[in-house]
């Protein structure tokens, strides 16, 4: 009398079998992971590059080449945004092995605290993938409806999916390989109609988003990149996009009062715009690229910070760099010794031939070779030698 209600309940509970229709097959599940996991891999790998040329202390990017961060972080937003449709058609696809229960004969707590692990482990997995994918979609587009901070949050969460990633992997990597295996072993080369047509609607989906949003990064394909928040050539500032303007900075009030301090092993120097537009000037075409995914060449001229650096002996030190905004996280910002050196590193204060623009960082900017865009300081107010 006490088990029946018991069973009655367990046949009302939806199985996977009750549930499952042409497409939710291991063999979509498998070869969808086949094209998901390298693009989160990649992700993964750029990613890191791009955090670690945002530390004070990182080392993986050097001024050259030029074009470094500006193809790393393209192919960390392509392969993200293509992410998206394989990622939901792999949950769509898989989502009736979350009902699975660890029914049979050989049932007991081994098999209920495995089955429990591999559950929790799927959830991990999934709630990482989302929240990654999530999070780097509203940042490309600056919507920033959650109240956490991006970047350190972004950062962790991808630790916690790449291993979930390669712990589901390893678990799974009898089944994916019985599953591939067995259509060789069958003939059948290709999955039935619906699988195929399904797997192939993806695949086109995640292959035009990518196509619509990489031309942000590929110049020639800019005509293309309709879903880009900020289209390099259309008709923005001076031909470069504006991802912060004076007024978000909070620096407007004071631009009439600005000169430019420099502190170092000598002694202290204070530059204003007449002094420093008579100094020697050096112009240089390199790319801004931002961590949105977006980039484009400009021709800037200014002084070289070598030669600013060399009026207070700071020579071979790395260089703090300081804007007239505060409380940002980038208002301060360190310039390692081999970009101080390098005679592409300039204290920008024109732009394609035009003076800056208040929101492209007049009076002064900073603009190196092969640095993410939120290092390339606008507004510069202080170079201290470290």
């Amino acid at each position: 009398m006490v088990r029946w209600p018991l069973q009655s309940i367990r046949r009302r509970i939806p199985t996977p079998a009750s549930v499952t229709g042409a497409v939710q097959s291991p063999a979509v599940v498998t070869r969808l992971g086949l094209f998901l996991g390298p693009a989160f891999g990649v992700c993964f790998l750029t990613g890191l590059i791009s955090h670690n040329a945002q530390s004070p202390t990182g080392v993986l990017l050097r001024p050259w080449p030029v074009w470094g961060y500006r193809l790393t972080q393209g192919i960390h937003v392509a392969t993200g945004i293509a992410c998206l449709p394989l990622l939901l058609a792999k949950i769509f696809a898989a989502y009736p092995r979350i009902l699975d229960r660890p029914d049979g004969p050989a049932r007991g707590p081994s098999v209920i605290i495995r089955f429990a692990a591999g559950r929790l482990l799927i959830g991990i997995l999934t709630a990482a993938g989302i929240v990654q994918v999530a999070t780097g979609l509203f940042n490309i587009f600056q919507w920033y409806v959650f109240t956490f901070d991006f970047v350190p949050v972004h950062y962790a969460v991808a630790w916690v999916a790449m291993g979930a990633i390669l712990i589901h992997v390893a678990t799974k990597l009898p089944t994916i390989i019985e599953t591939l295996r067995r259509r060789r072993r069958t003939g059948q080369r290709h999955s039935p109609g619906a699988r195929r047509g399904f797997i192939g609607g993806v695949l086109g989906v995640a292959g035009g988003l990518t196509i619509f949003s990489i031309g942000q990064t590929i110049g020639p394909l800019n005509g293309l990149a309709l879903l880009s928040p900020r289209r390099p050539r259309s008709v923005n500032l001076q031909g470069v996009p504006i991802n912060r303007t004076a007024a978000q900075a909070g620096v407007v009030d004071r631009i009439d009062s600005w000169s430019l301090t420099i502190t170092g092993p000598s002694g202290e120097h204070t530059l204003h715009r007449d002094t420093l537009t008579a100094m020697p000037q050096a112009t240089v075409r390199l790319p801004i690229a931002c961590v949105e995914g977006w980039s484009v060449s400009a021709e800037w001229s200014g002084v070289r910070i070598k030669d600013l650096v060399d009026l207070v002996g700071g020579a071979g030190r790395d260089l703090r760099v300081q804007s007239m905004e505060r409380g940002s996280r980038y208002a301060r910002t360190r310039l390692p010794a081999d970009f101080v050196a390098d005679p592409r590193s300039i204290l920008a204060i024109r732009i394609n031939g035009e003076v800056l623009a208040l929101d492209h960082g007049y009076p002064a900017r900073i603009i190196a070779p092969d640095r993410p865009g939120a290092l390339q300081t606008k507004w510069v107010e202080r170079l201290e030698v470290l």
